[in-house]
């Protein structure tokens, strides 16, 4: 009788050790977030081409350690922006893809030797790169997958997006 109440507290110890979901990663927990505020202009929802082209200017350069006007914009297709710099090591050129969804900046290197590289960068694991405009200056704030952030203020000027 007295080793009743043992046998149903082991019991319920032992069933609280079953497996549980993986908790997300600060990248996943930073994507999943909704920021809003009075003070801060927050993205649009819909941009237009030249905002696009602004963005994805900004959040290359972010991303590859370029200055904004060292990212040419070749081309925008079907709301994806192409875009190439020089390559800091050997001066040939690098390429990437661009989107933007919401307030998040997804991009795609190309032209990389092995082609399991050549994806979106939107999976866990992956900085999480956001943007804010407000003028001519574009804030980027990027969360990288241990949770840290860096952010930058970068001026994309209106009359650069037709290059």
């Amino acid at each position: 009788m007295r080793l009743s109440p043992a046998i149903v507290i082991g019991a319920f110890a032992l069933a609280a050790c079953g497996e549980r979901d993986a908790a997300p990663t600060p990248a996943e927990k930073v994507s999943a977030e909704v920021k809003a505020s009075d003070a801060v202009q927050t993205a649009p929802k819909v941009l237009t081409v030249g905002e696009l082209r602004r963005v994805c200017q900004a959040g290359l350069a972010q991303v590859h350690g370029q200055e904004p006007s060292a990212v040419a914009v070749d081309g925008v297709e079907n709301g994806v922006v192409h875009a190439s710099w020089r390559a800091p090591v050997d001066g040939g050129r690098m390429r990437a893809d661009c989107r933007v969804e919401n307030d998040l900046i997804v991009w795609k290197p190309l032209d990389l030797p092995d082609a399991t590289l050549v994806r979106w960068m939107n999976q866990s694991g992956d900085p999480v790169i956001r943007y804010v405009m407000d003028g001519d200056a574009i804030t980027i704030t990027q969360t990288l997958p241990d949770g840290t952030t860096e952010q930058a203020e970068l001026a994309v000027p209106a009359e650069e997006e037709a290059r």
